[in-house]
């Protein structure tokens, strides 16, 4: 593919030689990173018509970087920017020179290091790396074929309307028709019209709740180990962030009341049906407890209830939202579970006045959704595909959670204990005090198995004495071949560690 010619600023108050204003111009871009190394440059004719000089003069110009060594030539004379540039680093302009304009270099103004670090993920160490993360879906289960045809459908026979600008920022209206039926069936929630938006993903989902209800200086209780993300959000709304401690039966609800004793408190963000990340599930009694709280202090529950479809073991638990007769919660769910995370479709259910504060919210940032996939995802809402396909996703996943503590029971006995866990997608086990977490899941991504260790759930980034084992995305056999793995890691740090011993 031939160049296309850029743009060169010429001076014409310049008095020195037009090829050597070419010449600097294009060392600049160079220096300050706009023409990398290895870019082709324009060829002399279609440089020397664009910029309306002679194309001597731009042969005179390239002969210059050339001897300067910011460029080299190839087979048939096409000129290349030098791999390695003759300056060290690239050239910062000096304030009120003639150089080229950096957009952003003289602004001046500061900008905070953001608190939230999003971690790329971990380079694979081995050839078939085996990821453990919990609440990843099985993405090899996902009914891709009958998604692709209902999006097709909808793009051919409405793709002139559903592709253009929409006024409503809740999201496409058969997308919420259908989730609100999907709700009132299977989670016991009543849903008016008014009262769902569509977002893409529960993060924009917690995010919208938290611009829309919080002001600075708001109080905002979180379990703890908790869902870091949330608290960050509810941080950059200018929240205080309080943690109340989660035990064997979830949030701890007479801690919770005695804060409340102390000060207001604004929101509470829970998430009872599987506690994220121990799956603990809220009992009875404290969940009434923490709905007549609220209802007492006039306080708004925030329930993320990403996961509901996953319950295993006994009788489904319906959300608070099911319960609540006074609008004290909100009620956050997401389709990444169901369905994928990649398709960004979460939803909040909450009183109308807080939907239609949330939709001004989102159209400033994001203006609205991908109606065509809205209205595919509907369809597959309304033919009962979404249906047929969480029940048979649900008895594959209960048999990895088996296959897993199977798996662990076996390799871990007195290392890892843990409660089996009624629902979710992940493991939260309890590891013996003899061994060094932090070692330990280093040592196995070498070997090629990544975990997330309790240290990555605690509120202050405290080390805690847990690990979290996601089965959901790993076939029984894969599950077998990570315990493996996690065996030979421990053992190996172990060694390591009785080496150590010995020196001193």
């Amino acid at each position: 593919m031939r160049p296309l010619p850029f743009p060169i600023a010429l001076d014409s108050s310049d008095s020195s030689p037009i090829f050597v204003q070419i010449s600097k111009a294009i060392a600049a871009d160079i220096a300050r990173g706009r023409l990398k190394p290895g870019a082709a440059l324009p060829g002399t004719r279609s440089l020397a018509l664009a910029l309306g000089v002679h194309r001597s003069t731009v042969v005179a110009a390239y002969a210059e970087l050339l001897a300067q060594g910011w460029t080299g030539t190839r087979q048939g004379g096409a000129t290349y920017v030098a791999t390695e540039s003759p300056e060290p680093t690239p050239r910062r302009w000096a304030k009120g020179g003639k150089g080229p304009h950096v957009v952003g270099a003289q602004l001046g103004f500061a900008v905070e290091a953001s608190p939230i670090h999003v971690k790329p993920l971990p380079p694979a160490s081995v050839r078939d790396p085996i990821f453990m993360w919990g609440g990843v879906p099985d993405l090899r289960l996902v009914p891709v074929e009958l998604l692709a045809r209902a999006y097709r459908r909808v793009a051919r026979h409405h793709g002139h309307t559903l592709l253009g600008y929409h006024l409503d920022g809740r999201g496409h209206p058969r997308l919420r028709s259908a989730l609100g039926q999907f709700l009132s069936t299977t989670r016991g929630i009543a849903v008016g019209e008014d009262n769902l938006i569509v977002t893409r993903g529960s993060q924009m989902a917690l995010d919208l709740v938290a611009r829309s209800l919080l002001r600075p200086g708001d109080a905002v209780v979180v379990e703890s180990p908790g869902y870091l993300s949330a608290f960050n959000v509810f941080r950059r709304a200018g929240a205080e962030v309080i943690p109340i401690a989660v035990d064997a039966h979830g949030l701890d609800v007479a801690a919770l009341e005695r804060v409340i004793q102390r000060r207001k408190i604004r929101l509470i963000y829970v998430t009872p049906h599987h506690q994220y990340p121990t799956t603990v599930v809220l009992s009875p009694g404290r969940r009434l407890a923490l709905l007549d709280l609220a209802r007492q202090k006039q306080i708004a529950i925030l329930e993320d209830d990403y996961d509901q479809e996953f319950h295993y073991d006994g009788r489904p638990v319906l959300p608070l939202a099911s319960h609540d007769e006074h609008g004290n919660v909100i009620y956050v769910g997401t389709l990444a579970k169901i369905l994928a995370p990649g398709l960004r479709l979460g939803f909040v259910v909450a009183p109308s006045l807080l939907v239609a504060r949330m939709a001004d919210e989102r159209v400033l940032i994001d203006r609205q959704g991908d109606a065509v996939l809205e209205c595919a995802v509907a369809e597959l809402l309304e033919d009962g595909d979404i249906q047929r396909h969480v029940r048979r996703t649900r008895r594959i996943y209960e048999e990895r959670r088996d296959a897993l503590c199977d798996s662990v029971d076996t390799h871990f006995s007195g290392i890892l204990s843990y409660s089996r866990p009624a629902g979710g997608l992940s493991l939260w086990a309890r590891v013996a005090p003899t061994v060094d977490v932090a070692r330990w899941e280093t040592q196995s991504r070498k070997l090629g198995v990544h975990f997330q260790t309790g240290q990555q759930f605690t509120f202050d980034g405290q080390a805690i004495p847990f690990v979290r084992l996601g089965f959901s995305s790993l076939d029984s056999k894969s599950l077998e071949l990570a315990t493996r793995r996690m065996l030979a890691a421990l053992r190996a740090v172990k060694r390591k560690s009785d080496e150590r011993r010995q020196q001193f």
